[in-house]
């Protein structure tokens, strides 16, 4: 999915997407503006209020990758 559908999935703010993805978090598909996806699979899901949308919690965030 695109950076902003993700990051509503996560019911965090883009910019920490970008880093999971910098960290080894979470992998990114795809290169270039407008043409990167990612995996909702790899994702933490937000649990939103269902008339406000506003988020309720979160599951935990996705951990570091191990040193090779």
């Amino acid at each position: 999915v695109p950076e902003d559908l993700a990051a509503y999935h996560a019911g965090r703010p883009a910019s920490t997407i970008r880093r999971w993805a910098a960290e080894g978090r979470i992998r990114r598909y795809g290169s270039g503006r407008g043409k990167v996806r990612d995996d909702l699979n790899e994702l933490p899901l937000a649990v939103r209020d269902e008339y406000t949308r506003e988020v309720l919690w979160h599951e935990d965030t996705p951990p570091m990758p191990e040193s090779a």
